[in-house]
């Protein structure tokens, strides 16, 4: 009696002893649980990642879930893996509601490895971020399902503040295409359109210019297209509607210097730098810290109100401040168009010469030059010597071409017009000159040029 009484003991100690030792890793915090289900886990593992291997996700979905459920910590694939099997099973399903309880769970899939990325990373040399993870959970609703386009812009919006140049081409695409559908439902999110349109296009060229495999340039080259059609296509991508968006906003911000920087920079990058709300944003924004930017955009409004001086001594002012060598010569040379327009010519041509020096691969300063040239050919009081000056002018297209293949087709044109006022060699005779002679040009011009 006493015998079986010690058994029954034993019997009941090793009972519990089994009932304490198996346990899930979601239960004790370890990656595979212990005892039996720690063989159990790893067999569903090994059984699940199998049939993924063949693309058997209707087999591989049962062990799959029960290491999903039991084992949240055993490795980074149970969520990689899982969302490649909830997707297959998605697109496959007939049945609605089957493919409802699909998609909740892919969402749930990506929440989980949210919920225990420190110690998934631990297993993982490539370590993800919670930013990434969204953008991947913000594509998965958006193309597999997800209803509201508010929940889609509000996780992609997140991953991409996060983010940035480091998401997927096609991440930065929903995105744009979240706010474009937000902007149709609400008109109040236009200017928040926007700014995700700017954000979005700056990081998808930067990763253009990262990427080092063609296929990568190539896609986000696609998603650099995508983006500005989507912008095109949603009607805000108007001077008239960013006048209406940022006008009364500028008024009530004068004093707010971020955002009219903002607003300067959004303007100006769109073209929009005829607008009032630019050039009010930019002496508002000039009037507490002067800046090149802001500077070049008064000098803007001072041209288009018709007063010179004023606008010259901005466009000084933005040529001084700039530190950027290439924005500097963009600053000469719209200093030099503005000069020639109020035909001061030799002053526009020391604008122009600047902004050579300065970019000697922009083939706009030496057009500008020509056509200087060309409105003002009169020098002497020979007429022959006058129309020397278009051998002059000539070169200079030359030039611009030479260093800036951008400008061939424009300036082959212009060569074409100006080669007819060339005088003709009797002309030339009666003055002593022939081709090949070389020929200097007076007055302001003060150039050498050769007669062909």
């Amino acid at each position: 009696m006493m015998k079986m009484k010690m058994v029954t003991a034993l019997f009941a100690l090793s009972l519990s002893a089994t009932a304490v030792f198996a346990q899930k890793g979601v239960e004790d915090g370890s990656r595979f649980g212990h005892g039996q289900d720690s063989l159990n886990c790893l067999k569903n593992i090994s059984v699940y990642t199998e049939y993924v291997k063949t693309n058997n996700f209707k087999d591989a979905f049962t062990p799959w879930k029960a290491v999903f459920d039991e084992a949240p910590l055993a490795q980074v694939g149970t969520y990689t893996n899982g969302a490649k099997i909830l997707r297959a099973l998605i697109a496959t399903e007939k049945d609605g509601a089957k493919q409802k309880e699909y998609f909740n769970l892919l969402m749930k899939v990506h929440d989980q490895r949210i919920q225990y990325l420190d110690q998934l990373n631990t297993l993982s040399k490539t370590k993800a971020t919670k930013g990434d993870i969204m953008g991947t959970k913000a594509h998965d609703y958006f193309s597999m399902g997800g209803q509201d386009n508010n929940e889609a812009y509000a996780m992609f919006a997140e991953a991409v503040a996060a983010e940035k140049s480091n998401l997927p081409y096609y991440v930065l695409m929903e995105f744009v295409e979240t706010s474009a559908r937000k902007v149709k439902a609400d008109e109040a999110h236009k200017e928040q359109f926007v700014q995700d349109y700017i954000a979005a296009s700056g990081y998808a060229n930067e990763a253009l210019n990262a990427a080092k495999k063609e296929s990568a340039k190539k896609n986000y080259q696609v998603a650099k297209e995508n983006i500005d059609a989507h912008f095109i296509n949603s009607g805000v991508a108007t001077c008239d509607n960013l006048q209406a968006i940022y006008a009364p906003k500028v008024e009530a911000s004068k004093t707010d210097l971020e955002y009219l920087k903002q607003v300067v920079k959004v303007m100006k990058m769109l073209g929009c730098t005829e607008s009032e709300a630019y050039f009010a944003a930019s002496e508002y924004a000039h009037a507490i810290e002067p800046t090149a930017e802001t500077a070049i955009g008064c000098g803007y409004m001072y041209y288009k109100k018709g007063d010179f001086d004023k606008c010259l001594t901005y466009f000084d002012n933005a040529i001084e401040l700039e530190q950027d060598p290439i924005k500097k010569a963009d600053y000469c040379y719209s200093a030099a168009a503005v000069t020639f327009a109020n035909k001061q010519l030799s002053k526009a041509k020391q604008y122009a010469r600047k902004s050579i020096e300065l970019n000697g691969e922009n083939g706009k300063p030496y057009m500008l030059i020509a056509q200087m040239y060309a409105s003002s050919p009169n020098w002497s009081d020979e007429a022959a010597l006058n129309k020397c000056v278009f051998f002059a002018v000539i070169d200079k297209l030359q030039k611009a071409k030479s260093v800036d293949p951008s400008c061939a087709e424009e300036a082959d044109k212009l060569i074409r017009t100006y080669a007819g006022y060339t005088p003709k060699d009797e002309d030339l005779f009666f003055i002593g000159l022939k081709k090949g002679d070389a020929v200097t040009i007076g007055g302001w011009i003060g150039e050498t040029t050769t007669i062909r």
